[in-house]
C-alpha cells in the first residue's frame, strides 16, 4: 500500500494519507519528548522497536475480545491502520505506584495496588494534560457515558491481558497510557500504540526499568532497555 499526502506530525509518529479514506499508514520515528517536550532528543531505533511491539501487542489483544485499529505491519517502521477520530483522552491504568502518582499523592514508588486504578487526562499540550473525571468528561462533550463506560471495560480488560502477558517474559507492568478513536460508525477501538514509550515496564525480578523512564530521568542505558523488552517480546536479539 503506497502512502499519500502527510497528514499529522506528532512527537513520535506521522500519518499518512492511503488510497482508501478509511485506513492511514503510521510511520514510526526515533524522536523522543518529555516533560510536555520540553525535553527532546533521540532514541536510536525507537520507532522500529515500538511498531513492531505494538502490533505484537494489538494482535493478542483483538485474539482476547479488544478491537483496535491494527490492520497490517508494512515494515519495521511503518503499519497500516484504520483511520480514526481521537477521543481527546488518555486513559491511564496503574498497578503499581511510580511516576506522578507516586509525586501527587507524596507516597515512594513501588507499591503495588490491591487492585489496578484508572484516571483520564484531557489530551491538551498547552494545558499541561489536565486530570478530569467522568463527569468532565461529559460536561466537557469529549465522550459520552456510553464511551466511557465502554473505555473503562476495554482498558481493564487490557490491563488484565498484558499483565498476564509481560509477566511471563519477567516483567512488571507497572502503569500504562491508552489512547481511543472512534471509527466512522462511531465504534470504538484501541489506537495509537503500546510500547515502552507509553508503559512503564519493570524487571520482576531486579525492578530494573526497561522504558522510557531511562530517557526521562537521565538515567542512561536507554536504548539498551528498549532493544532488552524487543528481546523479551520476541524471544531473540533484534
Amino acid at each position: 500500500m503506497e502512502k499519500g499526502a502527510q497528514l499529522y506530525e506528532g512527537k513520535a509518529k506521522k500519518v499518512f494519507a492511503t488510497a482508501d479514506e478509511n485506513l492511514v499508514i503510521v510511520s514510526y520515528k526515533d524522536d523522543a519528548t518529555a516533560n510536555d517536550g520540553e525535553k527532546k532528543g533521540t532514541i536510536a531505533g525507537k520507532g522500529s522497536i515500538n511498531n513492531r511491539m505494538s502490533n505484537h501487542l494489538m494482535q493478542l489483544l483483538e485474539e482476547n475480545g479488544v478491537p483496535t485499529h491494527f490492520v497490517e505491519e508494512l515494515n519495521d517502521r511503518e503499519t497500516v491502520v484504520k483511520k480514526v477520530e481521537i477521543v481527546a483522552l488518555e486513559v491511564i491504568i496503574r498497578n503499581i505506584s511510580a511516576g506522578h502518582f507516586a509525586s501527587r499523592y507524596g507516597v515512594p514508588e513501588g507499591i503495588v495496588f490491591e487492585e489496578p486504578t484508572i484516571e483520564f487526562s484531557l489530551k491538551n499540550d498547552d494545558l499541561h494534560d489536565p486530570l478530569l473525571n467522568s463527569y468532565h468528561a461529559v460536561a466537557l462533550k469529549v465522550a459520552t457515558w456510553d464511551e466511557i463506560n465502554r473505555i473503562k471495560e476495554m482498558a481493564f480488560t487490557v490491563n488484565r491481558v498484558l499483565s498476564e502477558y509481560f509477566l511471563k517474559l519477567n516483567v512488571r507492568l507497572v502503569d500504562f497510557k491508552l489512547e481511543f478513536g472512534r471509527l466512522a460508525d462511531g465504534t470504538i477501538v484501541l489506537a495509537d500504540e503500546i510500547s515502552p514509550d507509553t508503559c512503564r515496564f519493570w524487571d520482576a525480578t531486579t525492578n530494573e526499568k526497561l522504558d522510557k523512564d531511562r530517557f526521562r530521568r537521565d538515567m542512561g542505558g536507554v536504548e539498551d532497555a528498549y532493544r532488552e523488552m524487543m528481546r523479551r517480546v520476541f524471544g531473540k536479539e533484534e
